[in-house]
């Protein structure tokens, strides 16, 4: 590209808007000018709005940008992300894409919709179809685009290179970060020393979520994949990374060493175009009996790795795993800032400018 284009983050103060603003602070494409969120912080500037908790220092020259009211106007930007809670995500997020708006969410409250992407780039690049579908139905000039809940995303990486051989069954649990829960997120008594069995809503996502991303696009409608998946979710004293135990049943019967260069060799659109945030290998995959582990692992190619280990067979279901992800990077901010890249090399958004 040969200049930046302007962008916008509502929920800005956030654990994930603040992760949004790290993945967007030296972006070759794009440039943020623009931070909203609730009435409470709009009006003042965003050092004084937020309290940052990134280990990274937030951009100098965004101190002072002044926080507006999360609502189309104010100079928003076409193309804006959306950190909001789910709370108040799904009308905020809806009166932007009336608007005129492009909306790349991260919140849960339109995943599901028949007409709204549910983008994994790597995965159903094809999907990004459903936006005209969306237009036409709504008689919006703007757009919704969403990324999956964080566990989804690392789940369906590493489903898709097998669907190849007839993906049939999955049982996965998780061992959740407590930066998922954001900030304060889990109280310290509940979370040292301890594995809570319950993350609210989790389950049924992670359930239902592989299905539409994995399906194929049919006369404008996504078909969802038959895959049947159980979920456990667990939260442990973890800060960052989520790891997944995955057993998987196939119809087909490859050996270990066909399943492990499925996932090695796994690439997509973000690879063929070269896009800015997408590692060269999306999916690694360690040797080590010990490997994948959040401390070691997580940070890899700036946390858009998926990484991979222990492939064994499973006496009940033939195959299983671990799988590891960055949930605020690959599977929050910069999932979504990876499906505005793709958008952008698909020529689905033009190059936006500032609105009045």
């Amino acid at each position: 590209m040969s200049q930046q284009i302007e962008v916008g983050v509502l929920g800005a103060t956030g654990m994930v808007g603040q992760q949004f603003i790290a993945q967007l602070a030296a972006h070759p494409w794009f440039r943020l000018t623009w931070v909203g969120a609730s009435e409470r912080s709009a009006g003042q500037k965003y050092r004084d709005a937020a309290s940052w908790r990134l280990p990274v220092a937030p951009p100098a020259d965004l101190a002072d940008l002044v926080v507006q009211e999360a609502r189309p106007g104010n100079g928003a930007p076409d193309l804006v992300f959306s950190a909001m809670d789910a709370s108040v995500a799904g009308e905020i997020e809806e009166a932007f894409a009336r608007a005129g708006h492009v909306v790349v969410s991260n919140s849960r409250n339109h995943r599901m919709a028949p007409d709204v992407p549910l983008l994994v780039p790597e995965i159903n690049s094809d999907h990004i179809a459903l936006i005209q579908t969306q237009r036409a139905a709504r008689g919006w000039s703007g757009a919704l685009v969403t990324n999956p809940n964080c566990s989804t995303v690392f789940l369906a990486m590493a489903l898709a290179p097998l669907r190849q051989y007839g993906l049939k069954s999955v049982i996965v649990t998780t061992l959740q970060a407590l930066s998922g829960a954001g900030y304060p997120g889990v109280a310290s008594l509940d979370a040292v020393g301890n594995v809570v069995p319950f993350i609210p809503g989790e389950e049924a996502k992670i359930e239902s979520e592989p299905k539409k991303i994995l399906g194929s696009l049919e006369r404008g409608q996504v078909v969802p994949h038959p895959v049947v998946i159980s979920a456990s979710t667990t939260r442990v004293a973890v800060v960052n990374g989520h790891t997944e135990s995955i057993a998987v049943q196939l119809e087909q019967q490859p050996s270990l060493d066909q399943v492990r260069h499925a996932l090695v060799s796994f690439s997509g659109a973000p690879q063929r175009h070269n896009l800015p945030s997408a590692p060269s290998q999306p999916i690694v995959y360690l040797h080590e009996e010990n490997r994948p582990q959040p401390r070691l692992d997580v940070d890899r190619d700036g946390g858009m790795t998926v990484t991979v280990g222990r492939l064994r067979t499973c006496p009940i279901l033939g195959y299983k795993f671990f799988a590891l992800g960055h949930n605020t990077v690959r599977g929050a901010a910069g999932a979504a800032v990876l499906n505005a890249e793709l958008l952008m090399a698909e020529g689905v958004l033009a190059s936006p400018v500032a609105r009045g």
